[in-house]
């Protein structure tokens, strides 16, 4: 059960470790891009590319759902980024449980975005664990982790398919564990656990009052969605990459201190922060030598909330 392509990576794990995977259950088809034509989530693709049968229940709770995955009869199921909570008849349907991939170091972080919220809070370590599923959210008995360093340019998409393989990888050694009688159930020390936010777009709108750190980590963990921006002149201006600058000057947060052809510095509430690639409403991204040559910008000049 999974949806993204960060779910993508277990199943092609599970398929060459030779497990007979009976059925791909994932989120229905969605309208994308201008014309809304319909699109497969990437678990779907992965399956039917391997002629795997695919189920796409519009709510898993439902009883009709429920009867039609009893059918199957599995001895595990494997949940990884499915999208929806688990009702306690699924949860005990398999012989040996409902086991997650989740993409942190649990307890810590907890919830729907432990990827970004890891980068965001400036974390140095994160990681997977692989853990029994019970009607909590992630506060199942833990079985296997791995830890991964984050890079100091780390974004949330980088780390995200990192994870994935990362993943992958674990999810089939606990199946290994699982079927050897060799896996440990550790519970969670729940008192440690925190529970991580919904990405909406709203917490990448810069707050330039925030220390210049901090508001780098948020840029790298909004990328690449739904990404961090600013105001510049009235038009939204997208900051892809950016780096700390330890010295303090007397503007107002947000105010651009010095321009130069390879460089655009801002003050903030702690320090400076080096904008290094940005777009401008309507155009590409760029580096920011290419953006200065084809937009004015002065010191003095205010980058200010949406």
């Amino acid at each position: 059960m999974g949806t993204p392509d960060f779910s993508v990576g277990t199943l092609e794990a599970l398929i060459e470790a030779g497990h007979d995977v009976v059925l791909a259950v994932t989120q229905p088809d969605k309208p994308k891009g201008r014309g809304k034509a319909m699109q497969f989530p990437p678990v779907k693709e992965a399956a039917i590319a391997h002629d795997i049968p695919v189920y796409q229940p519009v709510k898993v709770r439902e009883s009709e759902c429920i009867e039609y995955l009893s059918q199957y009869n599995p001895d595990i199921i494997i949940v990884v980024a499915f999208g929806q909570i688990l009702p306690k008849e699924i949860l005990e349907m398999p012989k040996y449980g409902c086991v997650n991939v989740h993409a942190s170091l649990l307890p810590k972080y907890r919830g729907a975005a432990p990827i970004q919220w890891a980068v965001i809070n400036g974390e140095t370590v994160t990681g997977v664990t692989t853990m029994r599923m019970d009607e909590g959210l992630d506060t199942g008995d833990m079985i296997l982790k791995t830890e991964l360093a984050l890079d100091v340019k780390e974004t949330g998409g980088s780390l995200f398919d990192k994870l994935a393989v990362e993943g992958a990888k674990l999810c089939a050694e606990t199946i290994a564990a699982i079927e050897a009688g060799s896996a440990t159930y550790t519970p969670q020390a729940h008192e440690e656990a925190t529970l991580t936010k919904i990405i909406k777009k709203q917490l990448g709108n810069i707050d330039w009052t925030k220390p210049a750190k901090e508001i780098e980590c948020l840029i790298r963990g909004l990328n690449p969605w739904p990404s961090a921006y600013t105001k510049l002149s009235g038009k939204t201006l997208k900051i892809w990459d950016a780096d700390v600058v330890e010295v303090d000057t007397d503007k107002t947060p947000g105010t651009i201190t010095s321009v130069g052809k390879k460089e655009l510095l801002v003050q903030t509430g702690k320090g400076q922060l080096s904008l290094k690639e940005v777009q401008l409403e309507g155009k590409k991204r760029m580096e920011v030598d290419a953006f200065l040559r084809g937009c004015q910008v002065e010191a003095g000049e205010r980058l200010t909330l949406d």
